[in-house]
């Protein structure tokens, strides 16, 4: 195995996923929520994440191929998803704690696109590509695997920080997560705009 290869896949995607940054998001999603389904859904959403990073790292640009879809639209796309939630932590309208709730919150916007979102996508499918032998692709499969590890361990032990900031911390880390959120979501559709209006004038 390519340890070389190994460390940068890991700080990429590492960084890319950011597991402190998203325990006061995934706080603010799952903060009413009981002990055990806070759990189940930081289980949930590393699981989702791993899936769907592991079909793009296998045949992610096949896939995009027969669909017609850019890279910039799947990014588009994951700004939209994040506006919408982020709207629902701003103005308070979130769904109340249930098994259902639970499991939409580790699909959307945890498991994707926050975890497995472009930047993840993208930085996979370029190390996928650039691989060369058996030895490389354990190395990238490891890191992924560590990588998604890292984050699990992150959500499922930031049970205790709610215990701490109570009902009335939980309702301005909601607020706060809200802005955050809003803040990636103009940020990944800004981006995408660029990359379309980038592909545009390289045509022209």
């Amino acid at each position: 195995m390519d340890l070389k290869l190994f460390g940068e896949v890991f700080v990429t995607l590492l960084v890319i996923t950011d597991p402190p940054g998203m325990m006061p998001i995934f706080l603010a999603l799952t903060g009413p929520l009981p002990a055990r389904d806070r759990n189940r859904a930081a289980w949930q959403a590393v699981t989702l994440a791993l899936g769907v990073i592991v079909v793009f790292a296998v045949a992610g640009q096949t896939l995009l191929d027969y669909l017609h879809v850019d890279l910039p639209a799947l990014q588009a796309a994951g700004g939209l998803l994040l506006v919408l939630v982020a709207l629902e932590l701003l103005t308070g309208k979130t769904d109340g704690p249930s098994s259902d709730a639970t499991s939409n919150i580790a699909l959307v916007p945890l498991g994707t696109p926050l975890l497995a979102g472009p930047g993840a996508i993208v930085a996979t499918m370029l190390f996928v590509q650039q691989a060369d032998g058996l030895g490389d692709f354990t190395a990238i499969a490891v890191a992924i695997l560590a990588v998604m590890l890292a984050v699990w361990i992150v959500l499922r032990f930031s049970g205790g920080i709610v215990k701490i900031l109570r009902p009335g911390g939980i309702e301005v880390l909601t607020r706060i997560a809200g802005l955050l959120l809003a803040a990636i979501a103009v940020q990944l559709i800004a981006d995408a705009v660029f990359a379309f209006v980038t592909q545009y004038v390289n045509m022209t």
